[in-house]
């Protein structure tokens, strides 16, 4: 595949891209300038539907870089709108993170990639975490931050009768 072509009418029905990008994404001072959640594997699928969000966001991708591992293959180009943007896959990035690139290569947003099969809630904590200071450096640690699950509140225990320690500790009932 050398080329797929995507107007507005090509995407699956309107379907609401899960992505989120720091407001200071590109900056360079962030392992991790959002995260993409994508549906399937398929790239040729996922990524003009990418790029239509972003732009919509103004954010007008030029090149999107991804892992050749655990994707389908995906076109060398995209034509989103009438506008090109390339692809290019690569053996040694990590398998969980996307790079995008725009504003004529000067900008450049590395997006962690939530799998497609992990769960929703897992999925929606993982992209508000990416747009969050203070991240784990891996797209493994922030999917397992991600999966963590709050402790359960406990419920205050009210005790009937107030209790005294003496300086010996020794434990009285008052009253």
């Amino acid at each position: 595949m050398t080329q797929a072509v995507w107007g507005p009418e090509g995407f699956r029905g309107g379907i609401d891209v899960r992505v989120s990008l720091r407001a200071d994404a590109g900056s360079g001072e962030n392992t991790f300038d959002g995260a993409w959640y994508p549906r399937s594997r398929d790239l040729a699928v996922e990524v003009p539907e990418l790029v239509a969000a972003l732009d919509r966001r103004g954010v007008r991708i030029e090149r999107f870089t991804h892992p050749l591992d655990g994707w389908q293959p995906a076109p060398r180009k995209v034509v989103v709108d009438g506008r090109v943007v390339r692809t290019g896959g690569f053996r040694s990035m990590d398998p969980g993170v996307v790079c995008l690139s725009w504003a004529g290569g000067n900008r450049r947003a590395d997006l962690l990639v939530v799998p497609p099969e992990t769960d929703v809630i897992t999925g929606v904590r993982a992209l508000r975490l990416c747009t969050r200071r203070g991240l784990p450096r891996s797209p493994q640690m922030v999917l397992a931050a991600a999966r963590s699950q709050p402790l359960p509140q406990v419920p205050a225990v009210q005790v009937s009768r107030a209790v005294q320690v003496s300086p010996a500790g020794q434990v009285s009932r008052a009253g």
